[in-house]
């Protein structure tokens, strides 16, 4: 073995310690709200070492999207890839809306990686997050090909239309994935966030007859 490879696997734990110290701090804090010594901190390394392995709290952010985005992103290829080979437009928009939840639904659900939904969730609304271009970089290729997948169920609709179904359908995603309780206090304990599976079918449901059944009187013409 090298001694540089040796070297590498020497500091992969440092680095694997300090990803998951990160993607805590920033769940919980937000990207403005965290700062590279209380990651330091939690992750029981020098403030250095951080900055030696991910050059700024930037960069380490911007690491956490790209361990944990590959898999995100082939799992809405596949299913993308399933619904287009469904020739039943009324099943394949819910394959499509499936494409879209339950990868996402699925982090909330892993022990291993729940923090980095809430991450993506709170990415998604920062008004700051357009200047990192990490939506940009990484999701917006995927995000094309979910609206045009949805254009392809509703041939009739406008560009409008379907841009908005398609950002309908985040917003109300995103809602769920950060929730912090109140559906739970809202309905006296009846529906939980933290149930992801029965969120997810909840949610398939609703956003599938959404579409399937909205009324296009205001909006066919836009």
């Amino acid at each position: 073995m090298s001694r540089a490879k040796a070297e590498t696997e020497q500091l992969e734990p440092t680095r694997a310690r300090i990803m998951d110290a990160a993607e805590r701090v920033f769940a919980e804090l937000g990207y403005d709200g965290s700062s590279v010594r209380k990651i330091a901190t939690l992750a029981s390394v020098p403030v250095a070492l951080i900055n030696y392995h991910f050059g700024s709290k930037e960069g380490l952010y911007r690491a956490l999207f790209e361990k944990r985005v590959p898999t995100i992103y082939d799992q809405r290829v596949t299913g993308l890839q399933l619904a287009r080979s469904e020739p039943d437009l009324d099943r394949r928009i819910e394959l499509v809306v499936k494409a879209l939840i339950y990868p996402m639904f699925n982090l909330r659900g892993s022990e291993k990686s729940s923090y980095f939904g809430q991450i993506m969730a709170r990415e998604l609304s920062d008004p700051s997050a357009e200047t990192r271009g990490i939506f940009r970089d990484m999701f917006d290729p995927v995000a094309q090909m979910m609206i045009e997948a949805i254009a392809e169920c509703f041939p009739h609709w406008t560009k409008a239309e379907v841009h908005w179904a398609y950002h309908t359908m985040l917003g109300a995603m995103m809602l769920v994935m950060m929730d912090n309780g109140r559906i739970a206090r809202l309905s006296d304990g009846a529906c939980s966030s933290q149930d992801y599976e029965d969120a997810a079918r909840h949610m398939v449901a609703i956003l599938t007859a959404g579409m399937k059944y909205r009324d296009r009187t205001m909006t066919k013409n836009s």
